[in-house]
């Protein structure tokens, strides 16, 4: 009994919170789960067989085509809809793998990877749009954290798979099955319609009562409600890129350390996106941007301390912590801000915070630590993320209930 309540006062039951999980979200697990292995499996494995002379080309044109894919996609996705454009991505990433072992020329690599990497940037905004769509929107940080899960635990298994397969196996086996992991689950992809169809509907009205209007790359990038949380994400995503490329080269590699924290890292990063999903739903998720990048801050800076195994496990746990809260966090709000006609926009909005972010974090990292050493390096870069502090602030202070026109 509430003491507060007045005697014979009626009281108002909580309103259920919808299902989570239904068919057509359990289907599209199926789809994040082989575009997934697909695109992991061969991350590695292909540089690794191509060579010094092919390697750096390999994955720079791979990762190039990735961005180009996330860049087209909203106007694919505008003028198709979500499965197709779902369907032809996963087409693209995986019948090219098969066709990888008919040639060890580095051009010709390449050009795989070219197609390969449209085909994932397709698959990346498309399959983000779907999956916004198929989740509640009471529970959407909750379900994004979910899909994240999906996708994550394949692509850790995936990518030392795709190596230790292709040197105890075979190249030709391991391209086929990465090929195959991407062509089998694309018959589930027309069986999404039913489930996403209604979901994706309510969203498809403005609040004036006619058609959304889908949001392009551009305006998002104008929108303050859509802007500050990219810029927030991709300091993390910086930093990200910072931990998986040159932790291993700052700690003696014979000790091991450098491999445990990088499973540290992944494992709190998970977690965190779960807890901060449940508790987005429940609270907000506006209220966790700032906290999550200011533990990712504290935690790349805690990385300083290389010749302490201690420290960097820690260091490495808490930037995973904060990683996967700013993952969860920045990524609800972006959906929560538009209709579900835009929802193709935030995906590649987000998808190249995180891909462009990792990547100007490894390049630019190894110049500044050419001059300061890994150490300083470390430090220096959790102080720079800092200067993401004022959008998030500003953005917790301009959050209005998610409307990106007034945000």
């Amino acid at each position: 009994m509430n003491p507060t309540a007045r005697p014979g006062a009626p009281t108002t039951a909580p309103a259920p919170r919808p299902p989570l999980l239904s068919r057509a979200l359990l289907l599209r697990f199926v789809s994040v789960v082989g575009s997934t292995v697909s695109f992991f499996l061969l991350l590695s494995a292909v540089p690794a067989h191509a060579g010094r002379d092919g390697a750096g080309l390999a994955t720079g044109t791979l990762m190039l085509s990735t961005v180009l894919g996330e860049l087209t996609g909203p106007r694919i996705l505008g003028r198709f809809g979500s499965r197709g454009p779902l369907a032809a991505g996963l087409f693209l990433l995986g019948a090219p793998a098969l066709a990888l072992p008919l040639s060890d020329a580095p051009v010709w690599t390449a050009a795989v990877c070219l197609v390969r990497g449209l085909g994932f940037g397709l698959t990346m905004v498309a399959g983000g749009a779907l999956t916004a769509a198929l989740i509640p929107a009471g529970r959407r940080g909750e379900g994004l954290a979910l899909v994240g899960l999906v996708g994550g635990v394949p692509s850790l298994l995936a990518l030392p798979l795709g190596i230790w397969l292709a040197g105890h196996v075979g190249y030709a086996p391991v391209t086929t099955a990465a090929g195959l992991a991407a062509l089998a689950v694309i018959p589930t992809v027309p069986a999404l319609r039913a489930g996403g169809e209604t979901a994706a509907s309510r969203g498809r009205e403005s609040a004036g009562g006619g058609p959304a209007v889908a949001v392009g790359v551009v305006g998002a990038v104008r929108t303050g409600g859509l802007r500050r949380p990219t810029v927030v994400f991709a300091a993390t995503a910086v930093a990200a890129g910072i931990l998986v490329t040159f932790l291993p080269l700052a700690v003696p590699r014979a000790s091991g350390v450098a491999t445990a924290a990088l499973l540290v890292q992944s494992t709190a990063s998970t977690a965190a996106r779960w807890a901060a999903g449940r508790y987005g739903d429940r609270r907000g998720s506006a209220r966790l941007v700032v906290p999550g990048l200011l533990v990712s801050a504290a935690g790349l800076s805690a990385l300083a301390a290389t010749s302490s195994p201690v420290a960097v496990l820690v260091g490495a746990a808490v930037f995973g912590t904060g990683f996967g809260v700013a993952q969860n966090a920045t990524l609800t709000l972006m959906y929560g801000r538009v209709s579900a006609a835009s929802y193709g926009t935030v995906s590649a909005l987000w998808n190249l915070a995180y891909d462009g972010g990792m990547g100007v974090g490894a390049a630019g990292f190894g110049l500044l630590a050419a001059h300061t050493g890994y150490a300083w390096g470390f430090a220096l870069t959790g102080l720079l993320m800092l200067g993401a502090l004022g959008p998030a602030v500003r953005d917790r202070r301009a959050d209005t209930g998610g409307d990106p026109v007034r945000a």
